[in-house]
């Protein structure tokens, strides 16, 4: 039983379910569509870890779509290239993941990095949701 579980919201709960699987290697677990066709509830296994994921009221605007209209949220984009309220993944091959994500349209937020913690990248995902992903030090 994991102690902690992300919670991420997407405008196209389906299609962000899809992608994350595909791109990051996640397996899904879990997908509860309403009768709209909305996510209600998704979860992938990531590496051992869970993460849970659903699409918003039809209000909601991810993180991408939000700076298109926010002065504050651009700069944020603009100015920090790192994760603001990501999600840590750890992985066995940094190296690896980071081709595939490449391979599948994953913004790449800085290449792979060397850090006291082991080998890793950040990325974005198509709705701005912003990751690390790690493979820690032997």
């Amino acid at each position: 039983m994991a102690g902690v579980v992300p919670m991420l919201t997407y405008e196209e709960g389906p299609t962000a379910l899809d992608w994350l699987v595909a791109a990051f290697g996640f397996a899904e677990r879990e997908r509860w569509l309403g009768e709209d066709g909305r996510l209600e509830h998704g979860e992938v296994d990531a590496f051992g870890g869970r993460i849970m994921l659903a699409a918003g009221n039809p209000h909601y605007e991810g993180p991408r779509a939000h700076r298109e209209h926010c002065d504050a949220a651009a700069r944020w984009h603009e100015e920090w290239p790192y994760v603001i309220d990501g999600v840590l993944v750890e992985v066995p091959d940094a190296e690896t993941h980071l081709a595939r994500a490449r391979e599948h349209g994953a913004v790449i937020l800085g290449g792979l990095e060397e850090s006291p913690f082991g080998r890793l990248y950040r990325a974005e995902d198509p709705e701005g949701h912003r990751w690390m992903f790690l493979q820690p030090s032997a």
